[in-house]
């Protein structure tokens, strides 16, 4: 019992004065052990005693991760005690404050104001007699002339005898005789003066005193108060071609556009009375339209260019309307460039075209050589590994491209 115990204890307790040692490699090795084991303990046990906190990623949307789990290199990390995961959002500034945020209330886009005119201005006919009542009264007043003359006996006897008028010694000019002169004379420029003759699409607005009387629209001759202000007004189907005028596309880039505009008057006293000048005014509302409507230069997208059509035909109708035009069509006939950006964006278009030219050709010369390399393998013509096929892929590819080239010049 007391060998063993002694053995024990010696055993147990190391001696100083042993001459033998362990190889130099073996303790190293144990040392090393040692060390990584105390370091990972060390590692392992940080933590937890709050030497040195986790560096952690904040996600306001996700969890909290660990940095070391996305830039590590040791294959077994030491667990990190993450806290509970954390969903959140930003708060606002007067959420932040405990103010309610303000809210702004949707403001409603004020209607743009339809034009209008004098709603008594509504075109009405105006009575006329036919150019027969006219010329009855003219020759009336002639005729009259001439009887009050003879009556005066101011008629030559020579024209007496050429007429077969009765020898008459004239009773001379006398107030009744004056009377009979003037009344003859209004009668005779009131038959001849208000003849006046119709033709087909035009149209007569008669005023008198500054107010409406009527309007005209029969044509051959006819009888008119001559008292009556007559405006002439077209009335028939009509095109205009605009001047350039200032656009702009869909990116804002400046054009100039010419429009042509088919319209017609509709209601005659209100494109006359309605406003001071009609043309003048279809004119401003076509280029007001096209500040507010994007167009595009012809020839990139031809359905862009119907839309701009329409839109324009539509915006024109209804801002002219109300003062008695109607308008069938806008249409831009020519589009370019506005002279300040004209040279920029000609490079700019010659770039395009050429680079997808550019792209077209490539596309082509790829398919060429993946049809070409495809058939020589598929049919057992060669046999091809890796290296072979690049060589012949890249021969191919610089002769189809010099063929192109070569072609294209």
């Amino acid at each position: 019992m007391s060998t063993n115990t002694t053995s024990s204890t010696d055993s147990s307790t190391p001696s100083t004065g042993s001459s033998t040692a362990p190889p130099t490699g073996s303790s190293t090795g144990s040392s090393a052990g040692a060390s990584a084991e105390s370091g990972a303990g060390a590692r392992a046990v940080a933590p937890e005693a709050g030497t040195r906190p986790a560096r952690l990623i904040h996600n306001e949307a996700t969890t909290e991760i660990p940095v070391h789990l996305l830039f590590r290199d040791d294959p077994d990390p030491a667990p990190v005690p993450l806290r509970p995961a954390v969903v959140a959002r930003r708060q606002g500034p007067g959420e932040r404050s405990g103010e309610r945020p303000a809210t702004r209330r949707p403001v409603n886009a004020r209607p743009r104001p339809v034009p209008s005119v004098d709603p008594e201005l509504r075109e009405r006919p105006a009575r006329v007699l036919p150019g027969a009542a006219g010329v009855a009264a003219g020759l009336c007043g002639v005729a009259g002339c001439a009887a009050t003359s003879w009556w005066a006996g101011l008629v030559p006897p020579l024209a007496a005898q050429a007429l077969g008028l009765p020898a008459y010694a004239g009773a001379g000019l006398g107030p009744a005789q004056w009377a009979a002169y003037a009344a003859a004379g209004v009668l005779g420029m009131f038959g001849f003066g208000g003849l006046a003759r119709g033709r087909t699409g035009r149209a007569w607005v008669l005023g008198l005193f500054g107010r409406y009387r009527g309007t005209v629209r029969r044509t051959g001759l006819m009888w008119v108060n001559p008292l009556l202000l007559r405006r002439r007004v077209d009335v028939r189907l009509r095109h205009w071609r605009s001047e350039p005028m200032p656009a702009a596309d869909g990116n804002g880039v400046a054009l100039r556009a010419v429009t042509l505009v088919v319209w017609r008057v509709r209601d005659t006293v209100k494109a006359t009375l309605g406003v001071e000048d009609h043309e003048t005014y279809l004119r401003e509302c076509v280029e007001a339209a096209l500040a507010r409507v994007p167009v595009e230069p012809l020839g990139t997208v031809r359905s862009s260019a119907d839309v701009a059509g329409d839109t324009l035909t539509r915006l024109v109708a209804a801002d002219a309307a109300p003062v008695g035009l109607e308008v069938f069509s806008v249409r831009p006939v020519r589009v370019e460039y506005a002279p300040e950006v004209a040279a920029a964006m000609h490079r700019r278009r010659i770039a395009a075209l050429d680079a997808a030219q550019r792209a077209s050709v490539l596309t082509s010369v790829v398919d060429s050589v993946e049809d070409t390399v495809t058939r020589l393998t598929m049919r057992g013509l060669v046999e091809l590994d890796d290296y072979e096929r690049k060589v012949l892929v890249k021969d191919l590819t610089v002769a189809f491209c010099a063929g192109r080239g070569d072609t294209g010049a």
